[in-house]
């Protein structure tokens, strides 16, 4: 067709496939607008052969020893490391990141396939002293055949990094790419041909419906990892629900709170404001903190230095090495965004950085949009209470720390949270009071590897990223043995 990326395909049973129905999803480059690939438009039939593929091969990929698997993994790690300037250059064409911060994805997925592949020794079970005479354990064992739907604003590392742990415990597993920016999927299939069993990871693109919703549904798959937005999230609960007993866990949306004491050191709550928000992934990060909470003593110096720092971020193509900023991933999302910064203008915040598309002829089109920060934020406004998923910061102010922790708590969300005070008791009194996941004194919301991340409340259920992700993706069985 003449496209930079060509026509991209599933993987099904170790072989690349078109859709039963061969119609296409095409994807755009949000810098340009200008069509770069294709992937099928897949449909229940191409998910119900993806898991059957992925059922077939789970027993024999469970029978190899703990040691066989993890030297797999980390075969598959390596070879992301050889190959992670191609992956970037399609990564960042299609998702509108800046390639530079990018770097990080290959890296990240490379080191996750390394870290669970060490840990599948942990996959214990326990002995308990239930009766005097006889022999009690536990076993973990897999559930089988495991769901990951995938998100737009890190396709390659969220598929990627997210199969370590069911992988290493000896699930199979199909995955579902996103219906924006769905290319890199190719690439992952390309190195799961090589090195993997067929079967044991099988990709299918498309629609929501049909394709999320019957790999939600099948009555094969027991265990399902989803990340992404709340309403998807709670969609996906329900679908799940109606057709079998099923274990779900949910990395969903963020409205992070940054609570700033007055005593904190200002010019580091500036840099991890701007660090934190994740301008170079436009803002669309689950983690970003969107809210800074400044007590009334700091607030107009804050509100002006973030402003200041918001407005010299460099806008511009996600391939220029300099680029601190690109656009975001899609023009609905574009268009939500504007809404968002309407409804806050509307609403009496004030506007004291960016707001609108940046000016220049590369900008005239693409989904473009300047970093953005309100000042004078309320609970009660909609950017105070909604997700924006995009580079919008809002600023409050504050005067008691019950005032800063009813506003920390006054949304749907528990994510992340970070706390700024050089007073040591009274950051962490506030930290245990944050209703949030993961929360962080004097930094940013970083993740940590070994520490479970994820959210509370609207924002999800269940850690990844540690040993509780690894055990999540099996099943506990009690054993009696009668002496």
């Amino acid at each position: 067709m003449g496209l930079p990326f060509g026509d991209r395909f599933m993987f099904i049973n170790g072989e690349f496939a078109d859709s039963s129905n061969d119609e296409w999803i095409t994807s755009i480059n949000p810098a340009t607008e200008e069509i770069i690939g294709r992937v099928p438009a897949g449909t229940a039939e191409d998910v119900c052969r993806a898991v059957e593929a992925a059922a077939a091969a789970q027993p024999a990929w469970n029978n190899l020893s703990i040691w066989e698997r993890a030297a797999s993994l980390r075969q598959v790690s390596a070879v992301f490391r050889t190959r992670a300037e191609e992956i970037l250059m399609l990564e960042a064409t299609d998702t509108g990141n800046t390639i530079t911060k990018l770097g990080g994805d290959v890296q990240i997925a490379a080191a996750y396939l390394e870290y669970f592949a060490g840990l599948g020794t942990e996959i214990k079970g326990n002995t308990v002293p239930a009766s005097p005479d006889n022999l009690h354990m536990t076993l973990r064992e897999p559930y089988g055949v495991v769901a990951r739907i995938v998100p737009f604003n890190h396709p390659f590392m969220f598929a990627s990094a997210h199969l370590a742990a069911p992988l290493t415990a000896g699930n199979t597993v199909v995955i579902k790419t996103p219906e924006t920016s769905p290319l890199s999927g190719s690439l992952l299939a390309e190195v799961c041909k090589d090195l993997l069993p067929p079967g044991v990871v099988n990709i299918v693109s498309g629609l929501g419906l049909p394709v999320g919703d019957t790999l939600v549904r099948h009555p094969m798959i027991r265990r399902i990892g989803f990340t992404g937005s709340v309403t998807t999230g709670l969609s996906i609960q329900r679908a799940a629900a109606e057709e079998a007993v099923k274990h779900v866990s949910l990395e969903l949306g963020g409205k992070n709170p940054m609570i700033v004491f007055p005593d904190a050191d200002l010019d580091s709550v500036v840099d991890a404001a701007i660090d934190g928000m994740n301008f170079a992934w436009a803002g669309q990060s689950c983690g970003s903190t969107s809210r800074i909470l400044a007590q009334e003593n700091v607030y107009d110096e804050i509100v002006e230095r973030v402003a200041a720092r918001a407005d010299a971020i460099k806008v511009g193509h996600p391939l220029d090495p300099d680029s601190e900023m690109g656009p975001v991933n899609n023009i609905n999302h574009l268009e939500r965004i504007q809404s968002y910064i309407a409804s806050a203008n509307d609403d009496g915040a004030a506007l004291v950085a960016g707001g609108g598309r940046p000016v220049g002829n590369v900008f005239k089109k693409g989904y473009w949009i300047r970093p953005t920060v309100f000042a004078d934020v309320s609970a009660d406004m909609r950017i105070a209470r909604e997700e924006i998923f995009g580079p919008v910061i809002a600023i409050f102010k504050w005067s008691s720390q019950n005032d800063a922790i009813d506003l920390a708590n006054a949304t749907e969300y528990g994510l992340t949270a970070t706390v700024w005070s050089k007073d040591l008791k009274a950051a962490l009194t506030v930290a245990r009071r944050v209703q949030a996941g993961v929360v962080t004194v004097n930094g940013s919301s970083t993740h940590f590897v070994g520490t479970p991340f994820g959210g509370i409340k609207n924002s999800g259920l269940g850690g990844e990223e540690a040993l509780e992700e690894l055990l999540s993706y099996t099943q506990t069985k009690s054993l009696h043995i009668m002496l």
